[in-house]
């Protein structure tokens, strides 16, 4: 393997990191979860700042990063709810937004003849979106390790609900101007 395919490596890496960290939350290894949840979000920064510092940016890792990124929260967020520690509403907000924008640049792509040149981007809001979730996942983790903590749970589901929204209104406008920019085009 080559240093250029590291942050595809990266991206593969938290795939397959996703069944060990649903599997430990599934089994109340909080511990172990936390770990491996935290090594996941390593990736998750490395795996964009080498393929942005080195100049190794490809489409393949422009999809396989937020394909790592889904993968790896909402199966993250299924089990949390699974095993009441996650409020419904938050996961269905995340939900949406996630398959808003899955449907969004699928149609996007579908729409546009030089797609198979496109890097995907994701928008400055929904890296800090992402940072958020990461942060909500080893916070709700780290509560039942430190009970103590659940105080703060509240906030965080309102941080990470604000988050999503303004992520998922950001893409939409995004969106929006790319469309009315193409059509002045034409």
């Amino acid at each position: 393997m080559s240093f250029s395919s590291l942050p595809n490596a990266l991206s593969i890496l938290r795939i397959i990191l996703t069944v060990p960290v649903a599997l430990t939350l599934l089994n109340h290894q909080y511990f172990l979860a936390m770990v491996l949840f935290f090594v996941a979000g390593i990736t998750d920064a490395l795996d964009g700042w080498i393929a942005k510092r080195y100049a190794f940016q490809t489409r393949l890792g422009s999809i396989l990063d937020p394909v790592a990124d889904k993968l790896l929260l909402v199966s993250s967020f299924i089990v949390l709810y699974i095993i009441g520690l996650l409020p419904l509403w938050l996961l269905a907000l995340i939900f949406l937004r996630d398959l808003m924008i899955v449907s969004g640049t699928v149609g996007s792509f579908m729409g546009n003849g030089h797609a198979k040149n496109i890097l995907l981007t994701p928008s400055k809001l929904s890296k800090i979106n992402t940072a958020l979730q990461i942060t909500l996942v080893l916070f709700l983790v780290t509560v039942q390790l430190y009970p103590a903590l659940s105080s703060w749970a509240t906030i965080f589901f309102i941080i990470v609900a604000t988050s999503t929204v303004l992520s998922g209104a950001d893409y939409i406008w995004i969106w929006t101007e790319k469309a009315i920019s193409q059509e002045k085009k034409n």
